[in-house]
């Protein structure tokens, strides 16, 4: 298998359009896109940041080290934007907002909660939507499309803020979704970022497949 996509690419950096239910990096079992971006390029590539391997779209690698180093003290100052598009059950209460939690991450189960109080490994999460369509489902009632724009980067964080709020992303039955007919309805559709080496604006666009249940929307009216 080979990735779909190549959305930008020079000799500094490649952003490719991760298929979902591909690793983001070796040693878990699997394709990874890690591999495969690095056989397209002849060399290695280096991580940046993570997808969940259910999670497909735009994902930037490094093909020099010193890319990858002001590439990860961009995200780690926030100057790195990324913007999600989820399927998620119900509606949010209002139509745009910002969701701000304390998450923790229990490592041996490879689970993030939620949790009230600050503690050891408690990080700070939060991130802001914006309610783009609904439909009707014949099995889950109403669905909505939401664009969502991260403001941290916590591990499950986009799925543990919906899901804590009951409305898990459909597919994912880790955080309590009952749709198993699709993979975690989560995306990566937007990156944009200064160039590590050059100082450009980069900005990509990632649209997901034309199946389900991203086809229960019309995607080019929303996010062309």
């Amino acid at each position: 298998m080979i990735f779909t996509k190549v959305l930008f690419e020079d000799k500094f950096i490649i952003i490719v359009e991760k298929p979902a239910n591909v690793l983001s990096e070796p040693g878990a079992g699997g394709e990874d896109i890690v591999t495969m971006a690095s056989a397209h390029v002849c060399k290695p590539c280096y991580l940046v940041h993570r997808l969940d391997r259910n999670t497909g779209g735009a994902m930037v690698l490094s093909k020099m080290q010193k890319a990858t180093g002001k590439l990860s003290e961009a995200i780690q100052k926030r100057e790195f934007e990324k913007e999600y598009i989820a399927v998620i059950k119900g509606v949010p209460e209002e139509p745009e907002g910002i969701y701000k939690d304390l998450l923790f991450k229990d490592s041996r189960k490879n689970k993030t909660f939620v949790v009230k109080r600050e503690r050891k490994g408690v990080k700070e999460a939060s991130l802001e939507y914006k309610v783009l369509s609904t439909a009707e489902h014949p099995e889950h009632g109403t669905v909505s499309l939401v664009l969502i724009k991260l403001h941290t980067g916590r591990t499950h964080q986009v799925r543990v803020q919906f899901a804590s709020r009951k409305m898990p992303l459909l597919g994912d039955g880790k955080y309590g979704s009952r749709d198993n007919h699709c993979e975690t309805a989560l995306w990566s559709r937007r990156l944009a970022f200064k160039h590590p080496i050059t100082g450009e604006s980069v900005e990509v666009i990632s649209m997901p497949p034309e199946e389900y249940p991203w086809n229960l929307f019309d995607m080019n009216a929303f996010l062309a």
